[in-house]
């Protein structure tokens, strides 16, 4: 029997609604990511725009819309705003732990109130335990769950407010999906202070970048994006300067 390739095979997806332009379609193209060098495949497809979902590696791929650009923060040369420094300041006393992929009910449960709050119409809205620990438990790549939890006199961490599926790459993190506690009574911007938190880290260890999924231009959703800087977005001729053009 031969060994299997370690040349991926692609497959484009049927059009459907677009969730972040209202009247458009979208269409993807994915492979699966499985075998011994899952890692090094997430890895090589991240650069060139792919996003990770479980075992599955995608990116649009939508004719008639380039709407879609992947983004991404120089973690080195991160400069906060005065604004973010306050928010770096006003949560620097969480506790943050590591953890292995593994789901929880306190995690789910987080992810409950997120979604209700800050999603209600969105797909991921009819997510049950089971489709939660698939999302984090099928991870064929380096990955862990970074837990934010208040601090408690213990010093190892209390309730939990915020969380990330984040995936560890050789040029950086990739940060998968992230949810927080909507509706905390006074620690405001705390999602804005999970993905500081991953920028801060990512420098700490050298790694060059951490990977913020898909700009969407014209989506408000996704306008948060852009208040990193440096960002750098990936175009036709590789990746520029957000504001290169």
């Amino acid at each position: 029997m031969s060994a299997p390739s370690r040349f991926p095979r692609f497959f484009v997806t049927h059009p459907s609604p677009c969730p972040y332009l209202p009247g458009k379609t979208e269409r993807k193209v994915f492979t699966e990511l499985n075998g011994g060098h899952a890692d090094e495949l997430n890895d090589a497809l991240s650069r060139i725009g792919f996003r990770r979902s479980q075992n599955v590696a995608y990116r649009p791929s939508c004719s008639d819309c380039h709407a879609c650009v992947s983004v991404r923060v120089n973690a080195a040369e991160f400069k906060p705003s005065a604004t973010q420094r306050k928010i770096i300041r006003r949560n620097s006393d969480l506790v943050v732990k590591k953890c292995r992929p593994w789901a929880t009910d306190e995690q789910y449960e987080l992810l409950k109130s997120y979604l209700s709050v800050r999603h209600p119409d969105g797909g991921m809205i009819e997510m049950d335990e089971g489709d939660y620990a698939d999302m984090v438990e099928q991870s064929p790549v380096r990955s862990n769950v970074v837990e934010y939890r208040e601090p408690d006199c213990n010093g190892d961490g209390g309730r939990l407010v915020g969380a990330c599926l984040t995936d560890i790459q050789n040029d950086g993190l990739s940060m998968v999906y992230s949810f927080f506690d909507p509706q905390h009574p006074w620690r405001q911007g705390l999602g804005n202070y999970v993905i500081m938190d991953h920028i801060l880290r990512a420098a700490q260890s050298d790694l060059p970048y951490v990977y913020l999924g898909y700009w969407v231009d014209g989506s408000a959703r996704m306008a948060y994006k852009t208040r990193y800087r440096p960002l750098e977005k990936l175009g036709p001729n590789g990746w520029v300067a957000f504001d290169s053009e």
